[in-house]
């Protein structure tokens, strides 16, 4: 079994370095957490730190498990065995990797084994926290409602991601075409005006020379060019992928102007979702923060998650440990507290959920009524000024021979 190495600050903030042994590095992780440690650094004994594998994902996308989960929790709750459920759907299952992924659960799950150590052996279709709902649906004996509410909350992360996503599409594409024809500008039309005003003796004034600087640097090095682009590329996800380098750009996420009020919005809307869930799926607090902590899409967060979850090993109260980081809103720690005095914290957790989906909304909203006039001004600089500078040497010509 492999070991891993690892660096990490227990409940009272002493750095720990250590080792442990586990199937996968997840497991590793899974297995430090509970015994009360915050992660700084992982590796493979040996070997490169983890997170370097740049094309393993997801195999599944949110929409199609929320669609499989909710016709699961219909089959069963009709009175039909999970085997012949599980039968019946991965045959509708479009999606090849998890059809089989579906189709090895179901053969799992007639050999005797568990449906949550079925669901375990596919990390890459099914995540922690829909793995552990599963089973304590599975243990609870009430299965059905467990993945009808589990099928929800999918359902409502797929409309927060597809949101935040609308509101990052336009940009992206308009600059994609901007870089595009700037490079074909640059590529094909700079280099014939180039070769026509050195045929004229023209003047090249300073917009122009830069111009026609960029387009030979780029016309006598593109193959460079293309070769450090897709490096710089891959070297970048690479970064990402370390726990370090993780964690320096999510925190430089969460300081972007707009950006980075939407990404804590959304990081609290899917922290209260996940955790409203899954508490009131019967799941421990501990485990459920620990789970929650994981899908909180952001590192900074993650770790915020987990020290606040050391706090409540300790006999402190949630909205108490909450409160002592910044990137959670005030108003967070406020509602939990409610929650708690009132012992009813999965339900406030959900009416914040609902609170900041909305707030979500509103800042896609405000992001794209910015962006539309900021993507016009840049076009038209970046385009209108190329343009600009390849004719200014032409009206000096038709101006010197007037």
């Amino acid at each position: 079994m492999p070991v891993f190495e690892y660096v990490g600050k227990n409940k009272f903030g002493q750095v720990i370095r250590g080792t442990k042994s586990a199937a996968t590095i997840e497991d590793a992780r899974r297995m430090i957490a509970r015994d009360q440690i915050v992660i700084q650094k992982i590796k493979k004994k040996g070997g490169f730190s983890f997170g370097l594998n740049l094309f393993k994902g997801k195999i599944v996308k949110v929409d199609e498990l929320s669609i499989f989960t909710r016709q699961l929790a219909t089959i069963i709750n009709a009175g039909i065995p999970i085997v012949q459920g599980l039968g019946i759907l991965s045959t509708q299952i479009k999606n090849k990797k998890f059809q089989e992924a579906v189709s090895t659960v179901k053969s799992d799950i007639e050999s005797g084994v568990s449906l949550e150590e079925a669901l375990r052996k596919h990390p890459r279709a099914f995540s922690e926290l829909y793995i552990n709902m599963a089973s304590a649906g599975e243990k609870s004996g009430n299965l059905p409602e467990v993945l009808s509410r589990l099928a929800k909350y999918l359902e409502r992360e797929a409309s927060v991601r597809g949101k935040v996503k609308s509101a990052l599409t336009y940009p992206v594409v308009v600059l994609v075409i901007a870089i595009t024809i700037s490079l074909l500008i640059l590529y094909k039309v700079v280099p014939t005006f180039s070769a026509l005003f050195e045929d004229l003796g023209a003047e090249l004034p300073l917009p122009t020379q830069i111009l026609v600087s960029a387009s030979h640097i780029l016309v006598n090095n593109i193959g460079w060019l293309v070769l450090i682009t897709i490096g710089a590329f891959f070297a970048f996800r690479a970064y990402y992928r370390t726990h370090n380098g993780k964690r320096v750009i999510d925190n430089l996420k969460l300081k972007l102007p707009v950006m980075g009020d939407l990404a804590i919005k959304g990081s609290v809307a899917r922290f209260s979702r996940t955790l409203a869930t899954m508490i009131s799926s019967g799941i421990d607090l501990l485990l459920a923060l620990e789970i929650t902590a994981k899908t909180s899409g952001n590192a900074i967060v993650e770790d915020a998650i987990m020290e606040a979850r050391n706090m409540v090993t300790q006999g402190r109260e949630l909205s108490t440990s909450i409160q002592n980081f910044k990137v959670f809103p005030p108003m967070l720690a406020q509602m939990i507290a409610v929650g708690e005095s009132t012992g009813s914290l999965d339900e406030m957790l959900s009416k914040i959920a609902d609170f900041y989906e909305e707030e979500v909304d509103r800042a896609v909203d405000t992001l794209l009524s910015l962006i539309e006039p900021i993507m016009i001004v840049f076009l038209g600089v970046l385009i209108g000024g190329m343009v600009v500078a390849l004719y200014l040497p032409m009206f000096n010509l038709a101006k010197n021979i007037g």
